[in-house]
């Protein structure tokens, strides 16, 4: 009987036990189906191809068209200074000049050796017609005749020597007034009247500088200079920089320079220190408002038709990659990398990784981890936030 009743109790707690179970495993079910993570609210933008102008700034040295250092050609004394630093002088005009008393004096010492050679010539000539008929009649030798001949050759080169020495005597004594070989602006005077002055000396006596168009002179990397074979048609960079639309230059200031400029040179290779091309732009001047030695920067347009956009708020950098996050027709969303070839106000310029109808998350995605479910919120395009979230 005893064992009866153990066997019926323990059947009894096995029951109990196994609806114990069955009751906490239904309650875990509805606690977990009322759990269930609801989708994140994002605001969206639907993605738009369109056309735009993008300007790109250059950093650049102005010089002037023609750049002259005056020199000394003669040895001397500077005896006079005709110009001040900083003036405009014309083409011709009396710069500096140098004491030339030897020099005059050297000139007509070769005039005189000239005059002396060229009466040599004429005794020479008289000599060879003496002798023609004395040599015809046998009254003398032949041999005769043909040295005088040899004579009046070795005088007739003497004064062919004599009249470049007076030559050189002249344009020595014109070397001692220096002459402005093109209009310009006179730069720095470091001599003074009295100063002795040498055709060897390592310093000039100033400079000219003819500014009646200005060149700018800017570097491009090497990303940008193949961005700007691929811009601009032609097959040679010389068709390509004549399809550059004019460009403008930026002074140290911030003002505008008032004149368009052209892209006309480009450097043949690439300056291996700092891995970029040499560019020259050239800007008319006639006004003088720019000078040798300014600085500023020159602004190049590109054009993009049916390209991409992103605002920069809209993306995040990893790793040196810019990625946005798309989302699918199931509202899943995916970190995926662009690529941007420049930027438009607060927007990138997207090559790759996006196209025409694609949606992104605006904002809110901070370690929005890929295949999130959320529910897209529609946000106009003025409404996108303008700071750009950082993830390093």
């Amino acid at each position: 009987m005893s064992r009866h009743i153990g066997k019926r109790v323990r059947e009894q707690v096995f029951c109990a036990f196994t609806l114990f179970a069955l009751l906490a495993g239904c309650g875990g079910a509805s606690r977990d189906a009322g759990m269930q993570p609801q989708a994140l609210p994002l605001p969206v933008m639907k993605i738009k191809s369109s056309s735009t102008v993008v300007t790109k700034q250059y950093s650049a040295l102005l010089e002037g068209v023609v750049t002259v250092e005056v020199r000394p050609q003669v040895d001397g004394t500077l005896q006079e200074i005709a110009v001040d630093e900083g003036e405009f002088v014309k083409s011709g005009q009396l710069l500096f000049g140098i004491d030339d008393r030897v020099y005059r004096e050297e000139l007509k010492s070769a005039v005189a050796a000239q005059h002396a050679a060229k009466a040599a010539l004429e005794v020479a000539w008289i000599e060879v017609e003496r002798l023609r008929p004395l040599v015809k009649n046998k009254v003398v030798s032949e041999i005769q005749l043909k040295q005088a001949m040899a004579n009046h050759r070795s005088a007739k080169a003497n004064l062919e020597q004599a009249e470049a020495a007076v030559q050189r005597a002249r344009i020595n004594l014109d070397y001692t007034r220096i002459k402005a070989h093109v209009d310009g602006y006179i730069g720095d005077i470091p001599f003074r009247i009295g100063s002795l002055v040498s055709k060897n000396q390592a310093e000039q006596l100033t400079t000219l500088t003819d500014v009646h168009e200005m060149r700018a002179y800017f570097s491009m990397s090497e990303i940008d200079f193949a961005r700007f074979k691929q811009q601009f048609p032609g097959s040679s960079i010389e068709e390509k920089l004549a399809s550059v639309p004019p460009v403008t230059l930026l002074l140290a200031d911030g003002s505008r320079y008032p004149f368009e400029g052209r892209l006309d040179a480009v450097s043949g290779q690439f300056d291996r220190s700092t891995a970029s091309v040499m560019f020259r732009a050239t800007f008319p001047n006639a006004e003088g408002i720019l000078r040798s030695g300014n600085t500023g920067k020159v602004i190049i347009a590109y054009r993009y038709d049916n390209i991409v956009q992103v605002p920069q708020a809209s993306t995040v950098d990893l790793q040196d990659r810019i990625f946005v996050f798309k989302v699918s027709e199931d509202n899943t969303v995916s970190r995926t990398p662009i690529t941007v070839v420049g930027k438009s106000n607060s927007n990138y310029i997207v090559s790759d990784g996006l196209e025409d109808g694609d949606t992104i998350v605006v904002s809110g995605f901070s370690r929005l981890p890929d295949g999130t479910v959320i529910d897209p919120q529609p946000l106009e395009k003025e409404a996108i936030p303008d700071q750009k979230e950082q993830h390093r």
